[in-house]
């Protein structure tokens, strides 16, 4: 099924779009240039034929090539998860093996969205998802920051929400990134209740700073609470 795939994808590649990619991922060695649309086909072809097999193969490969391993087939791997059919704790075996593959925030992000069977047992999943919050790595806390804003932004999860979000210590640029945009998006959904965490300020200085930053440029926040936001980010309140 790998080769398969791999064939695939180099008739698929562009040249032309494969430069376009490694502008938005500074670092990200072995782009093929392949669209998301195709990837996904793919990863929904691989998933209904021999998710298992695939799967199983992939994490082998995975394991013994490193690098080797192309930006579109994490991509694809990623996506078969979510596609797949199994059991959470078959998900959370499958996950455990993939998410340290994951280098940039592309397959990270794109990869979550696919998950949506988090939202079916999401006391499981949020005990998990905290887990990888603070495992130590940089891709660990984003995949799980990014899976919390795209599955858990409501009513019943937001104080664990907040709490997680001021929790992060996390160095890497694009796991606090991730936090910013969960705290970005709670406010658009509840502005009066995150914006009395923004205003206590109890979290990372960079992530505070960054979350007002995108709930101000955000079209879905009023202008009402976007002059309250830049009089908090100006010291005036």
């Amino acid at each position: 099924m790998r080769e398969e795939i791999l064939t695939e994808l180099n008739r698929r590649k562009e040249d032309d779009y494969r430069a376009f990619s490694q502008k938005l991922l500074p670092g990200v060695e072995n782009i093929l240039g392949v669209r998301l649309p195709a990837l996904r086909a793919l990863a929904k072809r691989a998933a209904k034929a021999d998710a298992a097999g695939y799967l199983a193969q992939m994490q082998a490969w995975c394991a013994d090539a490193g690098n080797a391993v192309s930006f579109e087939e994490k991509m694809i791997y990623g996506m078969v998860i979510g596609y797949a059919k199994m059991t959470d704790n078959e998900y959370k075996e499958r996950l455990d093996a993939f998410i340290p593959l994951i280098d940039n925030w592309s397959v990270c992000d794109s990869c979550c969205i696919t998950y949506k069977w988090m939202g079916k047992n999401r006391e499981f999943w949020w005990e998990r998802l905290s887990e990888w919050a603070f495992s130590g790595t940089e891709y660990g806390a984003r995949f799980a920051l990014v899976c919390m804003l795209d599955y858990f932004v409501d009513e019943a999860y937001l104080e664990r929400l907040f709490h997680t979000a001021g929790s992060i210590r996390q160095e890497g640029y694009y796991a606090k990134m991730a936090a910013a945009w969960l705290l970005s998006v709670c406010f658009m959904q509840f502005p009066e209740e995150t914006y009395g965490f923004l205003k206590e300020r109890q979290l990372d200085g960079f992530i505070w700073k960054k979350a007002v930053q995108k709930s101000c440029e955000s079209y879905r926040v009023s202008a009402a609470w976007k002059r309250k936001l830049r009089e908090l980010r100006g010291g005036q309140v």
